[in-house]
């Protein structure tokens, strides 16, 4: 597993999202996975999807849920990345997990996802991380195996027809559920 230290990621905030930050989340949102803007960063879906990752009303339902949370990760008072965090009993759900492109690489998604782990672990008392990634994103699915996250083997088909989720370019994807047990204190 890696364990490296991330390379200066900067004084970093992590706090809630209100209704004003909806804007800017989608902007960051949609920065990492599609359009050309994505190709800045490894995290890109621009070759599989296009069209939307996501759309205002979807991360206000998100804001507003109970049960769930939108982190946002500030660096400066600007929005860096984010990620959700649902409460589903003994687990939680993490999505909607962006790090702004020109960022990438440089340890802050790590730094993340383990501050994520922590507060549904310390908050919520769950054992279990959930997160589903299309199963076509290798290097992503790798990324997260050095996590500490497994395939599980478990496939929900993608959404095609429901262009709220983007237009697919192939016709081979699913989404796979990955699972990390959290250590318990």
């Amino acid at each position: 597993m890696d364990t490296a230290p991330p390379r200066n990621p900067g004084q970093l905030t992590f706090r809630d999202a209100t209704e004003a930050d909806v804007p800017a989340l989608v902007e960051l949102i949609e920065s990492a996975y599609r359009g050309d803007s994505s190709r800045a960063g490894w995290t890109t879906e621009a070759d599989i999807l296009q069209g939307q990752r996501t759309d205002p009303q979807g991360v206000r339902e998100v804001v507003e849920s109970p049960g769930s949370r939108l982190l946002v990760v500030e660096r400066d008072g600007e929005a860096v990345a984010c990620c959700q965090l649902e409460h589903r009993g003994e687990a939680a759900y993490f999505g909607m997990f962006a790090v702004r492109p020109s960022l990438q690489g440089a340890g802050l998604g790590k730094v993340v996802i383990a501050e994520a782990e922590r507060t549904v672990r310390e908050g919520w008392g769950v054992r279990e991380m959930h997160m589903t990634v299309i199963s076509v994103r290798d290097e992503l699915i790798a990324w997260y195996e050095r996590r500490g996250y497994r395939r599980t083997g478990r496939m929900t088909p993608f959404p095609y027809g429901d262009e709220r989720f983007g237009i697919p370019q192939r016709d081979d994807l699913a989404f796979e559920l990955l699972i990390k047990e959290l250590p318990q204190d």
